[in-house]
């Protein structure tokens, strides 16, 4: 079976992971307010390791603000094709993250 993928972005790990999110949020009681979970770190902050990461080769200003940009029309297209809000941010460790938000 082939898979797809964006980038470094595989569409079924991501399905997987979000299902495995919401199971969790959901075993846990529930939240009643907007949550958002990271579903994958990259252990870094540099953009030049995020480009290679997740082969966004294309991304020509490799500053934090120019692959954040590409970044966030990866997410925009991720989204898309899972149906659900995902981001790219910063985690609580300094490090690039794939966020998935619950309302």
């Amino acid at each position: 079976m082939e898979t797809a993928s964006i980038c470094g972005l595989c569409l079924e790990r991501l399905k997987y992971q979000i299902r495995n999110a919401k199971k969790r949020t959901v075993s846990s009681g529930g939240q009643t307010r907007p949550v958002k979970i990271l579903l994958e770190s990259y252990n870094t902050g540099d953009p030049d390791e995020i480009v290679d990461i997740l082969e966004i080769y294309h991304a020509e200003d490799r500053t934090i603000e120019g692959v954040q940009e590409i970044l966030a029309e990866l997410a925009y297209s991720a989204s898309v094709l899972t149906r659900e809000a995902l981001h790219f941010d910063f985690n609580e460790d300094g490090h690039f993250g794939l966020f998935l938000s619950i309302n």
